[in-house]
């Protein structure tokens, strides 16, 4: 890989920023692999949403939601944060459909993954300006919450093993989310259901809310800080995926996947390639 670590600050930032979130929109659109990082790699969480900022504003989609994913521990001392963002857009938000697969669209050379996630929907009360939250008041403001899928997905095939910091810059790594029944009476049931995720047959991961540091309800309530934090407060209606319970399970299209939550619902996910748009 040849980007070269380098922190980037001022008109330097901004110049670098807009470049490579250009070629990971471009990218993404024609549904074409980025070989290498697109310019210098981030060393900071804010060139990280630097980017990301802009590719959203790059992007012919509406934003409708956020993945957050886990930020390794050894890399925290760093980048100073346990959690991630990454905006999720309309086009790629996919209602389950029962005893139906799912496609979800691999770019061929870059990255997907399968991941078995709770989904959380804001419903109001959400105060723009409130900059901190507690658990318990991000679970106030939550009117539902849905099993799902999160495609994590990139152009970049490396994305993942080039740290947390590059992995916010794409759009946190995502590429679309399965929206699955929703669940009654969460608030007493969420950290006692059981998730196991089966790829072609083989059991590759299993977990629940409690497998995520914090819980499901821990991402939301960063979520709420970090978005307000941002600029970019959530609003009724907007989703939550909020980590992945069994794993990170990385797929190629004709892989078959099927998210078990126990007593809930099997959903059932084809991977295929992805057409341009």
């Amino acid at each position: 890989m040849s980007a070269t670590p380098v922190t980037m600050s001022g008109d330097d930032l901004t110049a670098e920023a807009t470049a490579i979130a250009q070629q990971f929109v471009s990218a993404r659109l024609a549904r074409r692999c980025t070989p290498d990082y697109p310019g210098r790699i981030p060393q900071t969480m804010a060139e990280s949403y630097a980017i990301q900022d802009i590719a959203i504003g790059l992007a012919p989609d509406t934003v409708v939601g956020w993945k957050v994913g886990g930020v390794p521990p050894a890399q925290r001392p760093k980048l100073a944060v346990h959690r991630l963002a990454g905006a999720i857009f309309s086009a790629n938000v996919w209602p389950a459909k029962a005893g139906a697969a799912t496609p979800l669209p691999e770019i061929e050379g870059g990255f997907a993954a399968v991941e078995a996630e709770f989904i959380a929907r804001i419903g109001t009360g959400v105060d723009p300006a409130k900059t901190e939250w507690t658990i318990d008041e991000a679970r106030a403001v939550i009117d539902k919450v849905f099993v799902g899928v999160e495609l994590a997905g990139s152009p970049l095939s490396a994305i993942n093993d080039l740290g947390s910091a590059v992995v916010a810059s794409d759009f946190g790594n995502n590429g679309g989310l399965v929206v699955g029944p929703e669940l009654e009476d969460w608030r007493d049931t969420l950290d006692d259901i059981q998730v196991e995720t089966v790829i072609n047959g083989a059991s590759v991961g299993v977990g629940g809310s409690p497998s995520l540091e914090g819980g499901a309800m821990e991402s939301v309530r960063f979520l709420l800080e970090h978005c307000a934090r941002w600029g970019r407060p959530l609003t009724a209606g907007m989703l939550v995926s909020t980590g992945a319970v069994t794993g990170v399970h990385r797929v190629h299209a004709g892989d078959q996947a099927v998210c078990v939550f126990k007593g809930i619902a099997e959903l059932q996910c084809s991977v295929v390639r992805a057409e341009a748009k």
